[in-house]
């Protein structure tokens, strides 16, 4: 989230859900959606016209859904259960800020619930209350400054997800553990020791031993991405920032970032 500054934060987070949701996600194209029937798991419901809804932005805890060998995330049943509790059985409209419908044939959106007291940003109160992580896409980046703020105030406090080691941060000067991690989505934190572009890729070296040590690998299509927004990767150098994605093991434990989003700047050099 290198574009928001501690400024912006402090300011979106002062807003409430309903306000905060109007100025976040106003650029989107907003639809009617129906009544919510089903709520598979904590980041996707089932609406009366059959449509399947993948709410974009967010990863909440993983229930196995059906799949063999698929272990329970911790707090997936009280993930599902809270959204339950504010979206089933209630009116919803629906917000696209990118790529629509991904390739199990889900809707991607914004999900708005009609509540009481106004409109409720799905998102980000699953993300609010600890139920949920930020988990942006490179085709779908509408309404995350909110969201990084709401996810920063439910780490800070210790909520849900943030108070289980499953969830922990990880040090980026710990490669062996995130081996241990690898196929999961991990959040790293650690200081940019070198920022080399090579062969159309920027590498982002956390450690002297570029073949061990933990690496953030920026491709080709995503430093356009960077370019776009005006940021170079280059400049990351000596910073200590927050990286977030898959953990791959290539030449050492590595994340791809494939968006700007993935990375946070949380001190310059």
């Amino acid at each position: 989230m290198l574009k928001t500054s501690l400024a912006s934060l402090a300011a979106i987070a002062a807003l409430s859900s309903v306000s905060a949701a109007a100025l976040a996600c106003e650029d989107l194209r907003m639809v009617p959606g129906g009544i919510v029937t089903q709520v598979t798991d904590g980041d996707t419901v089932v609406l009366d016209n059959g449509m399947v809804v993948r709410m974009i932005g967010t990863q909440a805890p993983k229930l196995p859904l059906g799949r063999d060998g698929f272990e329970t995330w911790p707090l997936a049943p009280e993930a599902k259960a809270a959204l339950e509790a504010i979206a089933l059985n209630k009116p919803v409209r629906l917000g696209y800020g990118g790529e629509e419908v991904d390739r199990y044939e889900r809707v991607l959106a914004h999900v708005f619930v009609d509540g009481p007291d106004g409109e409720i940003w799905a998102q980000q109160y699953m993300v609010s209350q600890g139920l949920a992580r930020v988990y942006s896409f490179p085709d779908n980046r509408k309404c995350l400054d909110l969201l990084f703020a709401a996810e920063g105030r439910a780490r800070l406090a210790g909520l849900g997800i943030w108070a289980d080691p499953y969830y922990s941060t990880r040090a980026a000067d710990r490669p062996a553990d995130l081996l241990d991690r690898q196929g999961h989505y991990e959040l790293v934190e650690g200081r940019v020791l070198l920022a080399d572009q090579s062969g159309g890729r920027v590498y982002l070296n956390f450690g002297r031993f570029w073949k061990e040590d933990f690496t953030a690998v920026i491709e080709a299509s995503a430093l356009k991405l960077f370019a776009a927004d005006g940021i170079d990767p280059s400049a990351l150098e000596g910073a200590l920032v927050r990286i977030r994605g898959w953990v791959d093991d290539r030449d050492g434990p590595r994340i791809e970032i494939t968006h700007p989003e993935q990375i946070e700047v949380l001190a310059a050099r």
